[in-house]
């Protein structure tokens, strides 16, 4: 396992330039990338933030 696979909370919000804050919202809401908790430690895969941010953008609405 590479380290350049796994972020940390702060390495997530220092990529996104947003409060570490922020990123504890999300995991307390589950509305983040996918986290896996190893031991106290939470961790995100590049590969899992990377499909959260694909998903967050809007579905363009059919025109009218």
């Amino acid at each position: 396992m590479s380290d350049a696979e796994w972020m940390s909370p702060a390495d997530l919000a220092a990529e996104f330039g947003i409060p570490i804050t922020s990123v504890y919202q999300w995991n307390s809401k589950g509305t983040g990338p996918r986290a896996a908790h190893i031991g106290r430690h939470v961790r995100y895969r590049r590969a899992d933030v990377a499909k959260w941010i694909e998903a967050q953008y809007a579905t363009p609405s059919p025109a009218q």
